[in-house]
């Protein structure tokens, strides 16, 4: 497979990531929990270590992902930003449009449908009451060059199952939101995971709620990548993650090693 991405955007992306990386160990202090056998057993320094990681995998979406996201789509879309709010109003009725397509989902009447629960909410996205809403803050927002819209929010791999039925109720009123705003907008919204974690095989964890159109709601691994970058993005990311790896080896060897 040819490679998507030129050598300065692999540039690009090292330094992202060596910025983002080396802001963690200038910002990050090991929590003070007491845990003697561990320390004891495995040394100050592996200790320090499994508690960045830790902290690290808490914070990977805003400060690892998101601004690699960005690096990539600034090339392929002529709007590319994160942590950008959405629109203020919903309507009365796009609300009550919501709460019926929540229904025929939840009892498992309707199957999900996204270009049809668009245009649900298209119908009536100004009709009633406008209520004014707390805005949401989408992960990523992307602008295409002829002006369709991409809402990202990128989820940890392995969501809390129970918080499903809201996340697909956020990704309905991010629609109406946008809707309200200008009836003839192009809306996409997506959940995005960075990675599959049961590799070699399919991601399987949305198949158990039947609440997401898996072709156009929700984006895993080299969807996420390769929608933003282009094809091949995928496997020229984790070569840049694994050379950025190998050329902090030794500072980061040398940052936990005052821990010992």
């Amino acid at each position: 497979m040819t490679e998507k991405l030129s050598s300065n955007k692999k540039e690009s992306i090292r330094e992202v990531l060596k910025t983002s990386l080396r802001n963690k160990f200038k910002n990050y202090l090991p929590e003070t929990k007491h845990m003697p056998f561990h320390t004891r057993l495995l040394g100050k320094d592996r200790m320090a270590l499994f508690s960045f990681i830790h902290s690290l995998n808490t914070t990977f979406g805003t400060s690892i992902y998101e601004p690699v996201a960005i690096a990539l789509a600034k090339s392929r879309f002529k709007r590319a930003i994160n942590h950008e709010k959405t629109h203020h109003f919903i309507s009365e009725k796009a609300h009550a449009a919501i709460q019926q397509i929540m229904d025929g989902l939840i009892t498992a009447k309707n199957e999900p449908n996204k270009q049809d629960e668009i245009e649900r909410i298209r119908r009536v996205c100004q009709s009633g009451t406008m209520n004014r809403v707390k805005p949401t803050v989408v992960d990523i927002w992307l602008e295409s060059n002829d002006g369709e819209q991409y809402l990202i929010d990128i989820k940890t791999v392995k969501p809390n199952i129970g918080n499903f039925q809201g996340y697909k109720r956020m990704l309905l009123e991010w629609t109406a939101a946008e809707l309200a705003h200008d009836p003839d907008a192009k809306v996409n919204t997506f959940i995005a995971m960075p990675y599959n974690p049961y590799e070699p095989g399919p991601y399987r964890r949305w198949t158990m709620k039947g609440l997401f159109d898996l072709n156009k709601e929700i984006l895993v691994a080299e969807e996420l990548w390769e929608f933003l970058g282009g094809k091949g993005t995928y496997s020229d990311l984790l070569d840049c993650f694994e050379k950025v790896g190998i050329e902090l080896r030794l500072e980061i060897e040398g940052h936990f090693a005052k821990f010992r």
